[in-house]
């Protein structure tokens, strides 16, 4: 009786996941191709990024059907993240190297950054990538047609996430599945309402009218998750926010290692799934219906045929989801084959999140303490 209540339990939670995923693949599209030429200035808030500034900057140059300018902002780094930047600005005119100002109380710094990136701007569409991002010629150009198309205020796509450590092979492509799984996209072209926001915080594109009437980065400017609190700044001014497939349009090496991924997904957890409101919640969900099946399956061999048959079902529901995910966004299979390692990882990142906001453990992040929560 307990395998059994145990497997219909997984069975549950996995199926319904797997079936919001079926629906919402098919409204998760790449975006148009441009019609029109139009003025972007590309904006790149940078600290201590030498190792990758270098390759955004030439991967931006080669932007296609846009006009377009690139302002880097060098937040107080201590590496040679300006002099590159000063290199590629001596080289070509549209490369512009700005320096930060200070820090003001109450401001998370990549916020801040974004902030003084826009008022630097020249040109009326804005579109903010992090240092890390490698656009595809024409990937400025299609994100700012899906923008028109869209009628969003804002709109953005998680680019396609290079992994070369076993960590990030686990973790990193679990965003999708999170998006797909769990998010009602057909609710979120209807609705306003800020709980149907989300966002990657790699790549946004705006209007700059729009953006200075919504009060841009200012509105979150003690936020450390970007890609859930702007779009949810734009919502709560009455705008709409969209989605698209950007996993051609650009691509990004996040973080080089496990101990980086640990710390950089733990400094904005909390704003996320560790959000005190919802961590038990996201723990039911993603461990009952991602690693339970495996667990109840195991459990209900030589048991009833009922639990064999519901755990194995929640079993096929998870992996299914996950290969496919793989295929479509050009991620590593093994993140597929060792998804339920993946799932429990990423719980353990939220779990440290939590425990370190309830002993006061402040966040650090390149060489920065945030106060800011």
């Amino acid at each position: 009786m307990f395998a059994t209540a145990l497997a219909t339990t997984a069975f549950v939670l996995a199926l319904v996941p797997a079936i919001l995923y079926a629906i919402n693949s098919f409204l998760y599209r790449p975006p148009p191709r441009p019609s029109a030429l139009s003025a972007v200035s590309i904006l790149i808030p940078a600290r201590n990024e030498e190792r990758s500034i270098g390759t955004a900057l030439d991967a931006a140059l080669a932007s296609t059907a846009v006009e377009f300018e690139i302002v880097v902002l060098d937040d107080h780094s201590d590496d040679r993240t300006g002099a590159i930047v000063s290199e590629f600005a001596g080289r070509d005119a549209r490369v512009r190297l700005v320096k930060s100002d200070l820090l003001p109380d109450g401001w998370c710094g990549k916020q801040f950054a974004c902030f003084q990136l826009a008022r630097h701007a020249r040109f009326p569409l804005l579109a903010f990538i992090d240092a890390d991002v490698r656009l595809a010629p024409d990937g400025v150009a299609r994100m700012v047609a899906f923008l028109e198309k869209s009628g969003a205020g804002l709109v953005s796509g998680i680019p396609r996430q290079e992994t070369v450590t076993l960590p990030e092979k686990l973790v990193l492509p679990l965003a999708h599945f999170l998006l797909l799984g769990y998010l009602p996209f057909f609710f979120t072209r209807i609705f306003r309402h800020p709980a149907f926001a989300a966002g990657c915080g790699q790549l946004f594109v705006t209007r700059r009218d729009v953006y200075d009437a919504v009060g841009g980065h200012a509105t979150i400017r003690g936020s450390r998750h970007d890609g859930l609190t702007l779009p949810r700044a734009y919502r709560r001014a009455g705008l709409m926010t969209a989605w698209c497939d950007a996993t051609h349009l650009a691509s990004c090496r996040m973080y080089q290692n496990g101990r980086e991924l640990w710390f950089g997904l733990a400094k904005n957890a909390r704003e996320g799934l560790a959000h005190p409101r919802v961590i038990v919640l996201w723990t039911i969900l993603l461990f009952g219906g991602q690693v339970l099946p495996v667990g109840s399956l195991a459990c209900a061999f030589g048991l009833e045929m009922k639990a064999v048959t519901f755990a194995a079902v929640a079993v096929a529901c998870a992996l299914a989801v996950r290969f496919h995910a793989s295929y479509r966004f050009r991620q590593p299979w093994l993140a597929a084959v060792l998804h339920p390692v993946g799932v429990l990882l990423l719980l353990a990142i939220q779990w440290y999140a939590t425990a370190c906001a309830w002993s006061g453990r402040p966040v650090e992040w390149k060489g920065r303490i945030d106060t800011t929560k």
